[in-house]
């Protein structure tokens, strides 16, 4: 059995007992969190629309903080133009515990 969940404005394909980076969820530790479905998949019979929307996915939130840090330089050649950035991404690392479907 598996789920297509929608959270951050992205889907990801999830199944129990499975671990993943999503956007940063504002919750704490520990907590449990519900998405909303957009596909089930049961032994081969695919929900979708209304009835994948009553399925219920809950996982529980492992950790939040930054990933690693990505280097941006920018230059335009011959005009002595030169900028460095870089950013840390915010996430929160699920663990699914259950697709009620």
């Amino acid at each position: 059995m598996y789920a297509i969940i929608e959270t951050g404005g992205k889907q990801y394909r999830v199944t129990e007992g499975l671990k993943l980076k999503v956007e940063l969820l504002d919750v704490p530790v520990g907590s449990v969190v519900d998405f909303t479905a957009v596909l089930v998949n049961n032994d081969g019979i695919i929900s979708t629309g209304a009835e994948a929307k009553k399925a219920s996915v809950k996982a529980e939130v492992i950790y939040n903080g930054k990933d690693k840090k990505i280097h941006i330089f920018t230059y335009k050649a011959k005009k002595n133009v030169r900028k460095r950035q870089g950013h840390r991404q915010p996430y929160s690392q699920v663990q699914i515990t259950s697709i009620v479907g």
